[in-house]
């Protein structure tokens, strides 16, 4: 009886433990691509997210930095290798439809944009 209880106890708490995870995997995805955009940090943000088998255009949507979308947070923290590989990987018709919020940000963004949007 005590054997079972043990058993019982460890599979429920393995159980537990596996449905909390991808939240917290998330949560931390988010907040180390956030902090990659921020300090502009090329070469670490490709390394993360090939190491996470992640790709920009499945995960844009999904994440916002301090209220804002990854490419529009780049432009306003002045990101430009960051802001030019997620233009570079990003289909058109996302780039086209963030063009407006990357008007205020720097102008090898906007450069960017515009070449990737017209071509």
């Amino acid at each position: 009886m005590k054997k079972l209880l043990i058993a019982s106890t460890i599979t429920v708490l393995t159980l537990t433990s596996v449905v909390t995870t991808p939240k917290v995997q998330a949560a931390d995805i988010a907040t180390s691509l956030c902090q990659y955009v921020a300090s502009d940090d090329k070469k670490r943000m490709r390394s993360f997210l090939k190491t996470n088998k992640l790709k920009i255009r499945r995960i844009f949507n999904g994440i916002q930095c301090n209220g804002k979308n990854l490419l529009e947070f780049a432009s306003t923290s002045g990101s430009v290798k960051t802001g030019s590989l997620m233009i570079s990987k990003l289909p058109k018709k996302v780039v086209s439809a963030n063009l407006a919020f990357l008007q205020t940000g720097s102008q090898p963004l906007i450069d960017a944009a515009n070449a990737r949007v017209s071509s």
